[in-house]
């Protein structure tokens, strides 16, 4: 069966990591499948395998700093158990984010990584040169915690924006947390994130009233209709988490914007001019 013929769609609206014609590689939480994920060690490493993306998840603590981490607990990537809605700033340096990981020679070369700080991955994203998408978590601390989290968040972009930092994303599942960004930072490109297989005929509505400019589905159920049904009204369609690289050919075929992938260093030739 020969290959299907990839679509031409329109260009989006604003500025914007998906723009039509192009092709983005996330590294999805760095080089996550070379370091342990959503660390300043996968950051670079994604920036050494050539990645001009990555994509970070980030929460907030009692204090309000926003740290960069995937579940709500701190049990599968750290050394630590339980939720970390109680901890500072000051804890975090004896929180062991590298120690879980292990390399393909079974050692354990990033023992001793603590869990980063947003301002601190920044850092990295700035110096290296690359983009990134924020995801906003949904925050199970409560309405007050996830003001804190998506204010926090903005203040640290316009401070990264304001040092010259490269395009931001912003994404999230939480519709709410992403009005807030709208209010907050007015202008920051947004995208809606969602299981694919609860990705309703109502999904113009929620991106439309929230101004984003993207959906991020899973890959899990995608359908090619919905995909085409979603790029020929101009938004960008970023699926996530593909491994493949024969999928990810299908996906872009399929017209799809982006995908995100742990394996950035077998996948990122894909990204680029279609």
């Amino acid at each position: 069966m020969s290959a299907p013929t990839p679509r031409a769609y329109p260009a989006l609206a604003s500025p914007s990591p998906v723009p039509g014609g192009a092709r983005t590689v996330f590294a999805h939480r760095g080089a996550s499948a070379l370091a342990p994920e959503n660390t300043l060690a996968a950051f670079r490493r994604a920036a050494a395998e050539g990645a001009a993306w990555i994509e970070l998840d980030v929460d907030v603590i009692s204090d309000g700093t926003v740290i960069v981490i995937h579940d709500s607990r701190l049990d599968r990537t750290t050394n630590r158990s339980g939720s970390y809605y109680d901890l500072t700033a000051a804890d975090l340096a004896q929180v062991d984010a590298g120690s879980w990981f292990a390399d393909a020679e079974g050692a354990h070369p990033y023992a001793g990584e603590s869990l980063p700080t947003l301002r601190a991955a920044l850092d990295v994203v700035a110096q290296t040169g690359m983009n990134v998408n924020v995801e906003l978590k949904s925050c199970e601390a409560g309405a007050q915690a996830c003001r804190r989290l998506a204010d926090g968040v903005a203040e640290l972009l316009d401070a990264h924006a304001e040092r010259g930092g490269k395009e931001v994303l912003v994404s999230s599942f939480n519709p709410l947390l992403l009005e807030r960004m709208r209010v907050r930072r007015e202008g920051t490109d947004l995208a809606l994130l969602t299981d694919s297989r609860m990705l309703g005929d109502d999904w113009r509505s929620y991106v439309e009233n929230l101004g984003a400019i993207a959906v991020n589905p899973g890959d899990e159920g995608l359908e090619r209709s919905r995909v085409e049904e979603i790029r020929e009204l101009g938004y960008g369609v970023n699926v996530w988490t593909v491994n493949s690289y024969e999928r990810a050919e299908e996906l872009f075929s399929w017209g799809v914007s982006g995908i995100f992938t742990d394996r950035v260093h077998r996948l990122g030739p894909l990204a680029g001019e279609r």
